[in-house]
């Protein structure tokens, strides 16, 4: 395993367009145009992007020979806009102006250009109105409602966005964008270029071939016939015929009733088509079966043609604009500005240069030889630095070498100059010889403990750990560039190492699955062959090295330095220390709640299929869906693209209608929570130490805070009676020891008052009031004393949700009350607290001028979309998020803070209590009986002194002998 594989990183469909883009994409004569968003051909600036003659064939001799052996990604671009609109919050620009659309979309588009570097990029477009295939069925797609306004127009401007970026927008009349897709796609492979379809329409399936496939942008995945074979069981040459009978909803294409994806799949295996099946009707299994495929013949062979993907469309391709490079900066930037893209703006000087991945100078060596091991150490000690990573492996069932506490070191790789890299195996296949490890380490051992000796790497945390269970301190840990990249670039999707040399050094690393394979056929590392395995790990060595001055230059010009040297690098040891550590588990109490929870499981399965009225997959929402809206003619509550939604929120809300939706609620809480924790905590538990050891991730909370996985222990529910069953299988490691939780009170009001200034808030916490009961006695205008229970649970609403900028209608749901008796309480309490309506409004002020908010210890986010109008009390998304980060992320920079120097206090202490987890904004320790009480002292004092914040930070501590007595 290696540094880049292990870092931490919707179906689409196509919808036509309103009117807004016929201006944009008036279709020529010969059915395809270059446009922009205002239906005029912007010149590329590079003069080998000018358009060649329409009249030429896109098929001809040169074409064919300058698309050979390259790669083409064709977006579908409806299905991407559809995708991002709904998956990305609200928006705006500086002029009040929907752009998420637009943001999501661009960025996307720099991802592919960033990320995947195709010699060719042309967006699909789909024209307004009605196709040829609704000629064939006129009620094809008649269930799509209305394009949502704040949509409609941005599909001009992202095409705007295209031209200015190089990228044709093309599309055909009276077809749909993905006949566009089959026609470049078949054009592509008959001049023997690589074609990704950047799609969520399973329609393209039916185009993938040796040299097309489909490309995921939201999960980073190629999809080719292996896919289809694994999710279908057919071949790319029956989707025609398997879709023809499954039909597809989002389209309104009705299929054949009773006949879904399984069913489907198997009528294709066993006959190959449907004319066959048709053939041998007498001979599918079961008479309703048999009855629907007779009846349903002709519309089944109709919607074979509604489904059937067009390769032939005259498009004369203009392959020479299509080829990456052709940027006019100054318009895309014009562009950026209006929408207020700071981030995008930043990027595009990257992209303007045009420029082939870099001329890559490397020289990397594996070191077998003794001697030459002794060589590199000198020189390491000379340089007096050097960027290392590890490779390692996991021989221990159920194990995963990403786990750094079951990973087992292969091999070790070192740099200290730029181009120059070694390899020092310790595992190698069985015909090629290395050192011995216990030596190799041993030899390294004086170099990776020397604190004087510094190291930098990406994400060295992993290493750290790694290290430390094979008995080494790494010590002099001094520069993380995935760190860094966050600090950075808090927002973006990915900061691993791959990313990261594509972005700043124009460099595409060599994959790990090309070294390793995928799926079953995936290699250990210690099965690579000596010279693939170098060149890999040199890299691993030698991009950190490169990119440290690069991102060192980033990180003062955005004032982070400090940030991240004093907060984000030293906490490295620190999170690297719980990890180590683990927490213990008891698997036998597991087993009971698995027993007891499998029961309640059978029985709810049982209560579900009673009302009901028959067995049903109670996982499918599409069976689910069935059930509750059309058999029980309950309401639909909200929609999604595939239909009506039996989301959390929807069942809840049918429960008061129906007791049905409460038992599936039930039965999920149930399924989830024995799936998540309770079967699968036993195979994560380190046969070693009996403990479980998560990942805390420090690069994934764009707000700053930690995040947990493998197994993720902060979703663990805290107040539920099932929550608490599991907490209690969470033990101290020994006899007689003790959990300690200690947990900061109310720490976001508290920041917020910090922040806002707000004397009645600073004086309450200065006095250790109950904050909620005293809001609650301000608000309604009755003595403390006598706050009621329901007054001061509706306080509590009111300051942790109408500062993120909660709506009346968002806290009369929480509250179950009238929404105009929410809305008189937020008047009421902004009238109360004037300095904190002040402090929010200047937050987004800010926001909006600079384009990023800060939090206490300097940590930026970028977010657009702040409107110049804040004076309102409802909250846009970017808005809700801008003020989230500030105190939120304040609260995760006290906290971090608090754990580098409680870690310190324990060390310089010598004390044998261990920190064990971090959850949000509590600390729980494993203690000893004889350091209990110093303990419940050291862990406040340190914490409470973790900021210098004008009120105090106050911290509740609790002890028990497991995690729910916490």
């Amino acid at each position: 395993m290696s540094a880049r594989s292990r870092q931490a990183s919707f179906d689409g469909f196509s919808d036509s367009p309103e009117e807004d883009i016929a201006a944009a994409k008036e279709p020529s004569k010969a059915g395809s145009q270059q446009v922009s968003a205002q239906g005029r051909n912007r010149p590329s600036r590079d003069p080998k992007r000018q358009s060649r003659d329409p009249k030429q064939s896109s098929t001809d001799d040169g074409d064919a020979n300058e698309l050979a052996g390259k790669t083409v990604y064709v977006v579908d671009s409806h299905s991407l806009i559809f995708q991002v609109f709904h998956a990305l919050p609200e928006m705006t620009s500086p002029r009040g102006e929907p752009v998420s659309a637009i943001f999501g979309f661009v960025r996307d588009i720099f991802y592919l250009l960033e990320s995947k570097h195709p010699d060719y990029l042309i967006c699909a477009y789909d024209l307004p109105g009605e196709t040829f295939r609704h000629a064939i069925y006129p009620k094809y797609k008649a269930d799509r409602g209305e394009m949502p306004d704040e949509l409609r127009p941005q599909i001009p401007a992202i095409a705007e966005v295209m031209t200015a970026l190089g990228v044709p927008v093309i599309s055909y009349p009276d077809h749909e964008a993905d006949d566009v897709l089959a026609t470049i796609a078949r054009q592509c492979a008959a001049a023997g270029a690589n074609c990704l379809l950047v799609t969520g329409d399973k329609d393209c399936r039916q185009l993938i071939s040796d040299r097309v496939q489909i490309y995921n942008v939201r999960k980073d995945f190629v999809y080719g016939a292996a896919e289809l074979a694994a999710d279908w069981g057919i071949r790319p040459d029956q989707v025609v015929d398997f879709q023809a009978l499954v039909g597809d909803s989002v389209d309104n294409i009705p299929g054949v009733p009773l006949i879904g994806p399984k069913i489907a799949g198997e009528l294709i295996q066993k006959y190959g088509d449907l004319d066959t099946i048709f053939a041998h009707v007498d001979e599918v299994a079961g008479k309703k079966r048999q009855q629907n495929l007779r009846e349903n013949r002709d519309v089944a062979l109709m919607c074979r043609e509604l489904v059937r993907l067009m390769p032939d469309l005259p498009l004369e391709v203009d392959w020479s604009a299509a080829r990456v490079g052709g940027i006019d900066a100054s318009a895309a930037l014009e562009l950026f500005t209006q929408f207020g893209f700071h981030s995008l703006g930043d990027r595009l000087a990257a992209l303007d240069t045009g420029a082939a991945p870099a001329n890559w100078q490397a020289d990397y060596r594996a070191v077998t030889k003794q001697r030459d091991l002794d060589a590199l150490i000198k020189r390491v000690r000379k340089a007096g630095c050097m960027s290392f990573d590890l490779e390692t492996r996991c021989t221990i069932p159920h194990g995963s070498a990403t786990w750094p506490r079951w990973a087992d070191i292969v091999g070790y790789a070192v740099a200290v100059a730029e181009g120059e890299a070694y390899y020092i195996p310790v595992h190698l296949p069985p015909d090629e010889s290395c050192l011995d490890a216990d030596d190799v380490r041993e030899a390294l051992r004086p170099l990776l403990e020397d604190a004087s000796l510094t190291k930098l790497g990406q994400n060295l945390k992993y290493e750290q750990v790694v290290l430390r269970t094979a008995g080494v301190e790494l010590a002099g840990v001094d520069f993380d560039t995935m760190l860094a990249s966050y600090l950075l670039e808090a927002g973006e999707r990915s900061h691993s190492l791959d990313e990261l040399a594509k972005r700043y050094l124009n460099h595409t690393n060599t994959k790990i699955s090309e070294l390793i394979g995928t799926g079953k056929n995936q290699k250990s590392m210690d099965e690579v062959p000596l010279a693939d395995i170098t060149a890999y790990a040199g890299e691993d060595a030698d991009v950190p090295l490169r990119l440290k001055p690069l991102l060192d230059d980033k990180l003062r010009e955005a004032e982070l330095v400090d940030l991240f040297r004093e907060l984000e690098m030293p906490l490295i040891e620190v999170l690297a220390e719980l990890e180590f550590n683990g927490i213990r588990v008891d698997i036998a109490r597991l087993a009971e709640l698995s027993a007891v929870y499998g029961e309640r499981i059978d029985a709810l399965e049982a209560e579900i299929y009673e009302l009901a009225g028959h067995p049903f997959n109670i996982a499918s929402p599409k069976q689910l869906a069935q059930v509750l809206f059309q058999e029980q003619g309950l309401p639909v509550i909200k929609k999604t693209k595939t239909g009506a939604s039996t989301d959390a929120g929807v069942l809840e809300q049918l429960a008061r209608e129906h007791p049905l939706p409460a038992k599936i609620i039930e039965y999920r809480q149930f399924a989830k929570l024995k799936s998540t924790y309770v079967d699968a905590l036993p195979n994560m538990v380190h046969p070693d130490t009996g403990r479980v050891h998560t990942s805390l991730n420090q690069v994934v909370a764009a707000t700053g805070r930690l995040s947990s996985n493998d197994p993720n222990l902060q979703n663990i529910p805290v107040r539920s009676e099932r929550g608490r069953e599991i907490r209690s299988a969470f033990l101290p490691g020994y006899d007689g020891w003790k959990l300690l939780a200690a947990d900061y009170s109310q720490i976001e009001l508290r920041v917020l008052a910090h922040f806002s200034g707000d004397e009645v808030l600073i004086e309450a916490f200065a006095r250790d009031e109950d904050i909620h009961a005293l809001v609650a006695s301000q608000i309604h205008d009755v003595p403390l004393d006598e706050v009621s229970s329901d007054q001061r649970r509706s306080a509590k609403a009111v300051n942790f949700g109408v500062i993120y900028g909660q709506s009346p209608f968002g806290l009369a749901k929480a509250l179950d009350i009238d929404q105009d008796e929410a809305a008189a309480f937020i008047d009421a309490y902004f009238a109360r607290y004037p300095r904190v309506d002040e402090f929010l409004r200047e937050v987004l002020d800010r926001c909006r001028a600079d384009g990023y908010v800060k939090t206490i210890s300097g940590r930026r986010r970028q977010v657009t979309g702040i409107r110049a109008d804040t004076s309102g009390r409802q909250r846009t998304l970017p808005e809700r998020t801008a003020i989230n980060t500030v105190i939120q992320g304040s609260a995760a920079d006290l906290i971090k803070r608090a754990m580098i120097t409680l870690y310190r206090r324990l060390r310089d202490d010598q004390l044998d209590s261990r920190m064990l987890l971090q959850v949000h904004d509590e600390l729980i320790f494993e203690v000893p009986p004889h350091e209990l009480d110093a303990m419940q002292q050291i862990v406040p004092e340190e914490m409470g002194a973790a900021g210098e914040l004008i009120v105090p930070l106050k911290v509740d501590v609790s002890v028990g002998d497991n995690w729910a007595e916490l």
